[in-house]
């Protein structure tokens, strides 16, 4: 385990935030309960940006006949849409929410090449909310592998995220379970794809990134 390189100007701030605040209830609390609460509270905070930025290192699910989980979380969808950005067509759709305690990485549930990235600025709806999915600020990226099969991922901010960072760039090979991305807090994961699929997660699941096979080519 250690921590991604998105988060240490993060924790670097916060360690210096955390850190005054608790040498300010060390020496201007008085009173013994509240003191106690506040610098378990100071600690807390600290304690949790580590987590928030946390790297695992995993063992990679690697098979092409596999749609694999884009990230950690629950699912929360698993239907189909009709998608009218880059396929017009009907797909399968498999939702996944992160909250503040899951890892945050995007990675590439397949391999291949990066055909389609696009960024959108929107609003910050929390990320459970079906809604999340197009009205918040996302990242489209579509992946074609040697088969010609392709996948869309979306990176979705939610209430508390604020920021997207994506990886991918069109034109570039990338290899499945490798990193994709980050989105920084609370957010939501959604993969897209068109023709039949066989979905091998249901609604309430939880899985985990790089690892989890959400769905078999048919």
């Amino acid at each position: 385990m250690g921590i991604h390189s998105e988060g240490i100007p993060f924790i670097i701030a916060n360690s210096v935030i955390w850190a005054a605040a608790f040498a300010s209830v060390l020496k201007w609390c008085h009173h013994p309960l509240l003191k106690v609460i506040l610098s378990v509270v100071c600690l807390f905070m600290f304690a949790m940006m580590i987590i928030f930025f946390r790297s695992p290192k995993r063992e990679v699910t690697s098979d092409a006949e596999l749609i694999v989980a884009p990230s950690d979380g629950e699912v929360v969808e698993v239907d189909k849409i009709y998608v009218d950005e880059y396929f017009g067509c009907e797909c399968t759709r498999i939702s996944i929410f992160l909250s503040l305690f899951n890892v945050h990485i995007t990675w590439f549930p397949t391999g291949g090449e990066v055909v389609y990235s696009k960024y959108y600025p929107g609003a910050h709806f929390m990320a459970f909310l079906p809604k999340a999915s197009e009205k918040n600020e996302h990242t489209n990226i579509v992946v074609r592998d040697a088969e010609g099969r392709e996948v869309m991922f979306s990176q979705i901010a939610g209430i508390v995220a604020r920021r997207i960072v994506c990886y991918a760039e069109e034109g570039a090979q990338c290899v499945q379970g490798s990193e994709a991305g980050f989105i920084k807090f609370g957010s939501r994961l959604t993969v897209l794809v068109p023709g039949e699929v066989e979905p091998m997660v249901a609604v309430g699941d939880k899985v985990k990134g790089s690892v989890t096979p959400l769905a078999r080519f048919k």
